[in-house]
């Protein structure tokens, strides 16, 4: 998920084509706030997640990434379906016992709290306050089994600051900078990953960490 008041898009997917709708480098735009708070639920979000990534799945299968039971799942499901963000994907069931779920986008972006209009600025911080509490999650997973992984994932991953000091311009080509970057190693499809790739959670915060008032004097 993006959160950018002016969010830099090529609209190509990884391999230089345009990207459909919902894809990275085209992420579909929320602005509704009912489609906000309806996805700000961290077992929505979580079903997002395993369905954009290892779907289409069932409310058994969802039920396993998530805790709650297949039931609370469907509830859940129906939900997502009811705001466009999955789907029943009947071609994929194995029979007609089965009612595997799809996403319908893997990529969303919604602007900063700042810049929603006023009715929408409670949906908009309660959706991204959700998302950054599962990275959080993910990261506290990580770091209380972090002596199970090999020494060489250890060393890889890890966590980094930065202070830099850019004009606007600069840091909005930093965005697509780094978009670009780990857009070569997203590799969404199976097919497209080394043997021995794993996944792997990069989070980038670009943060004006300034006494606005010094912007104004300075116009």
């Amino acid at each position: 998920m993006e959160n950018s008041a002016r969010a830099a898009r090529t609209a190509q997917g990884d391999d230089g084509t345009a990207a459909a709708p919902g894809t990275p480098g085209n992420p579909v735009k929320l602005t509704d706030p009912r489609a906000m708070r309806a996805l700000a639920h961290p077992a929505r979000l979580a079903i997002m997640e395993h369905l954009g990534l290892d779907g289409p799945a069932t409310a058994t299968e969802c039920a396993e990434v998530t805790g709650l039971s297949p039931s609370a799942c469907s509830y859940h499901l129906r939900a997502l379906a009811r705001y466009g963000f999955a789907e029943e994907d009947r071609a994929s069931a194995a029979d007609g016992r089965h009612r595997p779920w799809r996403a319908l986008a893997v990529s969303l972006d919604v602007d900063s709290v700042a810049d929603q209009p006023r009715n929408s600025r409670p949906a908009a911080r309660m959706l991204l306050e959700a998302a950054r509490s599962r990275n959080d999650q993910i990261r506290a997973q990580y770091e209380t089994r972090q002596a199970a992984f090999p020494r060489e994932w250890r060393a890889a991953g890890g966590w980094m600051e930065d202070v830099l000091h850019v004009t606007p311009a600069e840091l909005d080509q930093l965005r697509r900078d780094v978009m670009e970057l780990t857009g070569r190693y997203r590799r969404l499809n199976p097919a497209d990953r080394p043997v021995d790739a794993r996944r792997a959670l990069v989070v980038l915060d670009l943060v004006p960490w300034f006494d606005p008032d010094d912007a104004k004097d300075k116009k």
